[in-house]
């Protein structure tokens, strides 16, 4: 069994134990580079409004993993989103009748431009290079992706599960969750993902497929 206590706060972790490299470290906060992520977190939010105001010159919109942070005296309070975060302990038996391929540098304008279409806020530049983005085309044309974002020594999460809009409905994304999971276990980790508890297409989805609710963590957007 792994210790899924880094999982409470696991941009904290992920930036410590594997995208250290990718990180700004403010002390009481540490942030991923704006280019990767908008994400950052704390282990003591009493202590994060000088770090908040230092960011806020990099990002002009960012977010807080965890309990709410203490805000500097200038900047509008922060809104609260609340997730799930779920977890699988075993392969996934779903049937993958798709090709599915890894996505590279050669594949980058196809996946940047699928994701804007429903993550504009989260996903960046190089959020892609923080672990593997996998895809499936039809008609030479990118319409469903699934990849890894933070990672841990234990735990990689499952994120940007996208389809185009005009290609629901076929079971693309369960077959992207099935590999993308699956090659996530071949490399001895375990995967975990988050979704908004409002979002209940996407929760029953992965509870179809395995995932079991950990818990709650909260999201707060900052805006200066």
């Amino acid at each position: 069994m792994k210790n899924e206590s880094v999982l409470d706060n696991p941009v904290w972790y992920a930036l410590t134990e594997q995208h250290d490299a990718h990180c700004i470290d403010y002390g009481a906060v540490k942030f991923y580079k704006t280019d990767f992520t908008p994400f950052g977190a704390t282990q003591n939010p009493e202590e994060t409004a000088s770090a908040i105001e230092q960011h806020s010159r990099l990002l002009k919109i960012f977010f807080i993993v965890g309990n709410k942070p203490t805000m500097p005296a200038s900047f509008k309070p922060p809104i609260k989103y609340v997730g799930l975060q779920m977890i699988i302990y075993h392969k996934i038996k779903y049937p993958i009748t798709e090709t599915i391929i890894e996505l590279n540098e050669a594949h980058y304008q196809d996946l940047m431009a699928l994701t804007k279409l429903v993550y504009p806020e989260f996903f960046k530049p190089k959020t892609n290079t923080l672990g593997r983005y996998y895809g499936i085309y039809k008609n030479e044309k990118l319409v469903a992706i699934t990849g890894e974002r933070m990672q841990t020594n234990n735990f990689i999460e499952i994120s940007a599960v996208i389809t185009h809009p005009d290609f629901l409905g076929h079971g693309y994304a369960k077959q992207l969750i099935t590999h993308t999971a699956n090659k996530i276990f071949e490399n001895n980790k375990i995967p975990f993902l988050h979704v908004d508890e409002t979002n209940l297409g996407p929760i029953n989805l992965y509870k179809k497929l395995g995932f079991v609710r950990r818990r709650k963590i909260e999201y707060w957007k900052i805006s200066c």
